[in-house]
């Protein structure tokens, strides 16, 4: 093949996989119009209901997220929502954003000990918007080197659920509902329909859903459950370290101040001995 054909065939191929670029484009377009569109505006719908009826119904709803190296934080929703809609030529986005009240009177006292647990616990309640360091213990350094946590604050919470026609999808993220973190999925326009928003009202409210499962294989399902017996062995084996190391500690400063109490006594009984008492 000469040089000039060489050229010609690969110009070709670029032009080809530039116009089936080109139709693909077209075709998120379309679905983005037809399907996305009014589906995101039944979502938006759905949710001005949803949230109405939730203001004046108030359902006690918890939440429970751990803290590593605390305990769990339990919280409850506050019901006071704001719902946005941002429209846009090729674009569509909803936000609902909404709080959840720490019960401090339910969740733990827990006492850390060692400066660098201390300021590990410390910087996730900050990282979280929590407060609850109380009564911190110094060493003669001026080192904290214990100190009792007990939550207390607001959880931000919020849904995004947006669409656009590059993309020709849903896509849905979740801050802070499940844990201290963001987590969602992105859902085919043929999926975004009254079966869908009633999942997402129901993971709104904790309740049994199925909105963000995966089928996983079985191979991958006892990887996960394997490698989580293994870091909650590792956790119990931590804990009981922890605690024996405490143990010896109090009991080793409780024989040392005996010895010095016992000693100082003697050196007491000599120094008076020598004085001629």
């Amino acid at each position: 093949m000469g040089l000039l054909d060489s050229l010609e065939q690969e110009a070709d191929k670029r032009r080809s996989g530039e116009a089936d670029e080109a139709q693909r484009r077209a075709e998120r377009g379309e679905i983005y119009r037809t399907q996305l569109e009014p589906a995101v505006d039944a979502l938006h719908d759905y949710l001005q209901r949803f949230v109405a009826q939730l203001k004046v119904v108030r359902p006690r709803v918890a939440l429970r997220h751990p803290i590593p190296g605390y305990g769990d934080v339990i919280a409850y929703l506050d019901h006071d929502y704001e719902l946005r809609y941002i429209k846009q030529s090729h674009s569509r986005e909803i936000k609902l954003i909404s709080h959840a009240t720490v019960a401090s009177a339910e969740c733990p006292s827990a006492v850390v000990r060692g400066s660098g647990k201390i300021k590990t616990v410390a910087a996730l309640f900050q990282r979280h918007r929590l407060g609850g360091m109380l009564a911190p213990e110094k060493d003669a350094g001026g080192e904290v080197v214990a100190a009792t946590f007990k939550a207390k604050g607001r959880i931000p919470l919020g849904l995004t659920a947006s669409a656009d026609a590059t993309t020709a999808q849903l896509k849905l993220a979740f801050a802070n509902y499940d844990d201290f973190a963001t987590v969602g999925r992105s859902v085919a326009a043929a999926q975004a329909d009254e079966a869908l928003f009633e999942e997402i009202g129901r993971y709104l409210l904790r309740e049994a859903n199925s909105l963000l499962r995966e089928d996983l294989p079985d191979n991958v399902r006892l990887h996960l459950k394997a490698k989580v017996q293994q870091q909650e062995i590792r956790r119990r084996w931590e804990a009981r370290i922890e605690t024996l190391q405490h143990e010896e500690v109090a009991m080793l400063r409780a024989r040392y101040t005996l010895r010095g109490r016992i000693a100082e006594a003697f050196g007491r009984l000599r120094r008076w001995r020598r004085s001629g008492g």
